[in-house]
């Protein structure tokens, strides 16, 4: 079984004994350095006075198991409360002999909700799309990858009619089906017209309506308890709005695809194991608000749960609000090429090569912007050329950049082994764990790889939530990007530190002086002590490769003196 950082926490807390969580995950350098988790001296105080924490309680603390529970190294008092650290080399092999355990989210563990997820500012076309409304599309897109991720069933509406939005989706690498066949409006439409107010009570209706529905009785029945705004009283029916609830009807009635594809969906079928979550801007709210009601009046069998995720404005610093979605695409992607020609000395687009790097970057770009505030609050995006920068290290061109540094080096390496310069990479159990020493290897495991499925699991969680409280529910998909940035920087920290590949210390003899300084052979990021002046080659870290090292040539580059740069990775590959 995987380590996990919550089960570690849970069973620190409870060897404590009775009472509320006291311990926490250290998560900065400095305090990593000494420990791994900490319980405050104030909280220990209250839970065992002003007497010391027992001393066998400190004993059953550093003899912790359980399935996911990390082996304890030592725990001791210090005078910022009960310091723990665990056996990290254990850690270490425990992982990374089975990292792909831990890039995957867990399984669930009991039925979860099938969820339709309705994103309503898909039903136009994307010249009208605004931004706020384009977030809701990305955050929605967003959802349903997590959700997946997690074999939840999830089925989206509205199924995409304009050929011009499936054409700006496809470019924006946003996943959502296309048109379809129209659902039957038949039995909606005979339902709504048996409800529409009389003519009397209607008043003047625009062209294209049937009538008006009143929700008053309905509103006061369910829709105030909810959380709805009273303000909601009638709506008015016309054939695009029978259309889309047909659409909504048709996909909780399609509920047995889901369980024909093994996802993780509750064992009944019927309406009531569906949460209908609508993703809508701010501005789309109130309408939508109406349209829940509506469905409910018109459809018996509608499921009772509906809930909103309200993504909030989106203000643009210098610019006019009439900004549409396309619009900002296409100048994000002027400044992404002009700020690559500007890097590269040269002008990059109309190379037709680069066409597809300047496209992936853009994506990355808007989707990140999207992303990285709380969708329910306000956005407010600069649009300045200085906001695209691969220095900065909160944009999605940051992280892209760093993604493209790991390419880089998982390339050069499989080259220079194709090129007999190195070994091929030795079964991971028979590395010796015990030479990952460098703070910066362990920030990496400790803070990115470890956590990583809980983080997973905490998104899908809060979407699933089915008996919390209300109308509204929130995603935090700022967590995704704020978790991404610190990996980034902490891999850029640690790659601009320590040479990844280098030249081994048994060649040195025989290939001249070595380049001074810490010159390392670590294609898995393999480290020597901090301040050693020994270099730690892959021979140290796996002994039974090393006499297939001596016989290999020099590598052709090695650290970062020569080696090729993110960039290289980014630049098209010329046959």
């Amino acid at each position: 079984m995987r380590l996990g950082v919550e089960e570690t926490l849970g069973a620190l807390n409870s060897a404590l004994g009775p009472g509320g969580p006291v311990w926490f995950k250290e998560t900065h350098a400095r305090h990593l350095r000494a420990r791994d988790f900490l319980a405050p001296r104030r909280a220990l105080q209250a839970r065992f006075g002003d007497d010391q924490v027992p001393e066998g309680v400190v004993h059953a603390i550093v003899g912790l198991q359980g399935p996911g529970v990390a082996p304890v190294l030592c725990c001791a008092p210090t005078p910022a409360g009960l310091a723990l650290r665990l056996q990290r080399s254990v850690v270490f092999e425990r992982v990374l002999c089975s990292v792909a355990a831990y890039a995957a989210p867990a399984a669930p563990t009991a039925p979860t909700p099938r969820i339709v997820l309705h994103c309503p500012a898909l039903r136009g076309s994307p010249s009208a799309l605004r931004l706020s409304q384009l977030r809701a599309v990305i955050v929605a897109d967003h959802l349903a990858r997590i959700l997946q991720a997690h074999r939840v069933s999830v089925r989206r509406v509205p199924a995409v009619r304009d050929p011009h939005m499936t054409a700006f989706l496809q470019q924006l690498r946003v996943d959502w089906p296309e048109v379809s066949e129209k659902a039957s409006t038949e039995a909606l439409r005979n339902r709504a017209i048996a409800e529409l107010s009389p003519a009397s009570y209607a008043g003047a209706l625009p062209p294209g309506t049937l009538g008006r529905v009143c929700l008053k009785e309905l509103m006061e029945e369910r829709g105030r308890t909810a959380g709805y705004d009273p303000n909601v009283d009638s709506c008015l029916v016309t054939e695009d709005l029978l259309s889309l609830l047909a659409e909504l009807q048709e996909a909780v009635q399609a509920g047995a695809v889901g369980s024909s594809l093994g996802l993780a969906a509750a064992p009944d079928a019927g309406a009531d194991s569906y949460v209908v979550l609508h993703v809508v801007s701010c501005e789309e709210e109130f309408q939508q608000q109406k349209l829940d009601l509506l469905w409910w009046k018109l459809d018996h069998q509608a499921p009772l749960l509906q809930k909103h995720l309200v993504c909030g404005p989106v203000k643009v610093a210098g610019a006019p609000s009439t900004l549409t979605a396309p619009e900002y695409y296409e100048l994000r992607h002027t400044q992404v090429c002009k700020v690559s020609s500007l890097k590269h000395g040269k002008d990059l687009e109309q190379d037709a090569a680069w066409t597809d790097i300047f496209r992936v970057l853009s994506v990355a770009t808007v989707k990140f912007e999207m992303l990285s505030t709380a969708p329910q609050s306000q956005l407010l995006l600069a649009l300045a050329d200085s906001s695209i920068s691969t220095k900065g290290s909160k944009s999605g061109t940051f992280v892209m950049y760093n993604c493209a540094r790991l390419a880089t080096l998982f390339e050069g390496y499989k080259c220079s082994v194709e090129q007999g310069l190195y070994p091929t990479f030795p079964p991971v159990s028979s590395l010796d764990f015990s030479l990952l020493r460098d703070e910066g290897e362990w920030l990496l495991l400790f803070n990115s790889i470890l956590p990583f499925s809980d983080l997973l699991r905490q998104m899908a969680a809060l979407t699933l939530t089915r008996t919390a409280p209300g109308l509204h529910v929130t995603a935090r998909t700022e967590t995704v990007c704020k978790f991404l940035v610190q990996l980034s920087m902490d891999f850029s920290s640690y790659y601009n530190r320590v040479h990844i590949l280098g030249v081994s210390a048994q060649l040195k003899g025989r290939w001249g002086r070595l380049v001074q300084g810490k010159q390392r052979m670590r294609p898995a990021a393999f480290s020597s002590p901090p301040g050693a002046s020994a270099t730690l080659v892959w021979s140290d870290v796996c002994p039974s490769a090393a006499s297939a090292g001596r016989a290999r040539s020099a590598p052709h580059w090695a650290g970062h003196a020569g080696s090729p740069s993110a960039e290289s990775h980014l630049r098209p590959q010329r046959p």
